[in-house]
């Protein structure tokens, strides 16, 4: 049950890439991109990669759950932030079990980077052709929505639903009361057409979620900016610095970060807490369990994302 004073944030996904089933990744976990977010009476998903799986069973059975009879059962409203159509970020979403009850309320806010909405975009990707049904066959009550980083979108406790806003004053990324502010920040770095960045602001706290994101030398000064004295900071945390500068086989220019480069983008925000996030497929338990030890070592308040990983702010 929530409750109006929540902020936590869980874990369900933490690969890049491809989700990975192996004894040696049991650890951190092997689902790709998918964060859950509760804010007050708001649930809020970020990204939905295969870690949106799971999450969608418990959501469903905490709707059977909630009233022998269906029509007395609590409808289930997610608001989801979509930030690229890269594949390990929508893979989870055709199975995501909420979409297919008839009352679940479903928003989604995202970025293409396409000509086409973003609605259209997941139509032709990961429906239609490739799916058994389109996405306009889906049962629940869908809503789409294209953001740019000139947006807030406001969750109040009233019945109309998410307000998107376009910025004009900064105090309008500050919520007043229960309100839920989520503002954004896009990413050039990563190929083709870049990336969202989130911030969600609730009460006198905040999160970011930055995945995908690549920061060379020095970090990215937006990034830091957007994230400044943040209590969370999710951060893209791909590779090894040697990985990333093989001679063999260097990972530059693939839009992600090292973990040198998301400690230094932490560290310059000044953030509370940093989560490594987005892990390379190929890391095992082993070495994540090496790398953390060394940054854990540097700052008690900077760890590694897990699956099943809840955090209080």
């Amino acid at each position: 049950m929530k409750n109006k004073n929540d902020f936590k944030v869980k874990f369900w996904g933490v690969r890049g890439s491809y989700p990975v089933v192996n004894k040696d990744f049991l650890k951190y976990g092997g689902n790709t991109s998918c964060v859950e977010v509760i804010a007050g009476n708001h649930r809020i998903i970020l990204d939905g990669g295969t870690g949106i799986i799971p999450l969608g069973d418990k959501l469903f059975k905490e709707y059977i759950s909630s009233a022998e009879n269906v029509l007395e059962r609590t409808p289930m409203k997610v608001t989801v932030l979509l930030s690229h159509v890269h594949q390990d970020h929508i893979q989870g979403l055709n199975f995501f079990k909420p979409i297919n009850v008839l009352n679940t309320q479903f928003s989604m806010f995202g970025y293409s980077g396409f000509d086409t909405r973003l609605d259209e975009t997941l139509s032709e990707l990961i429906y239609g052709k490739s799916f058994p049904i389109n996405l306009y066959d889906i049962t629940a009550d869908l809503s789409f929505a294209d953001i740019t980083e000139t947006d807030v979108v406001i969750l109040n406790n009233n019945d109309d639903g998410p307000i998107i806003k376009r910025i004009i004053e900064g105090s309008e990324i500050t919520p007043q009361k229960d309100e839920v502010v989520i503002s954004f920040m896009k990413s050039n770095s990563h190929p083709n057409y870049g990336v969202m960045c989130f911030k969600i602001a609730y009460k006198d706290k905040s999160i970011v979620y930055a995945t995908d994101t690549e920061c060379y030398s020095g970090g990215s000064k937006k990034l830091e900016l957007f994230a400044k004295d943040t209590d969370l900071l999710i951060h893209d945390s791909q590779y090894t610095t040697e990985d990333y500068l093989s001679t063999v086989a260097p990972r530059q220019g693939f839009g992600h970060s090292t973990f040198n480069m998301a400690f230094e983008t932490a560290n310059a925000a000044n953030v509370k807490k940093l989560a490594f996030y987005h892990f390379d497929p190929s890391y095992n338990d082993e070495k994540l369990t090496t790398l953390e030890n060394l940054f854990n070592n540097r700052n008690s308040n900077y760890f590694f994302a897990k699956e099943g990983l809840e955090i209080c702010l």
